[in-house]
């Protein structure tokens, strides 16, 4: 388990697959937004369907308040590892400290499945 503050539960190897495959289906059949600021806006106004936070972010305090704010929003987030592969995921060349699905797209089953399997780590 991570040391990370915000980190509140630990997300085995196959889901975070199944999420970084998810982003990218999103990304390029739905909409994703990239990076902390445009994620919280977009989780506040209830617009998010996932999100992701990278567990490698440091300052650690950048997504201390996104965890929280999901579970105030009702808006289901994972964790991945790594933000260089995650702004991959979301189709940036920068690393990205976190991405929310807004619109999954062609993946919207898949992504609900995911949202289940999440519910059921925490």
């Amino acid at each position: 388990m991570t040391d990370k503050v915000y980190v509140n539960f630990e997300v085995p190897d196959e889901i975070v697959d199944k999420t970084y495959e998810a982003v990218e289906i999103a990304r390029d059949t739905g909409n994703v937004r990239k990076g902390t600021n445009e994620v919280t806006k977009y989780v506040e106004r209830g617009e998010a369907v996932l999100t992701v936070l990278a567990e490698d972010v440091n300052p650690p305090e950048i997504l201390a308040h996104l965890p929280l704010l999901c579970e105030e929003k009702d808006v289901s987030y994972a964790y991945v590892p790594s933000q260089e592969e995650l702004g991959a995921a979301a189709g940036i060349d920068a690393a990205s400290a976190s991405i929310a699905i807004v619109d999954p797209g062609d993946g919207e089953q898949m992504l609900e499945d995911l949202k289940k399997e999440l519910e059921d780590l925490k």
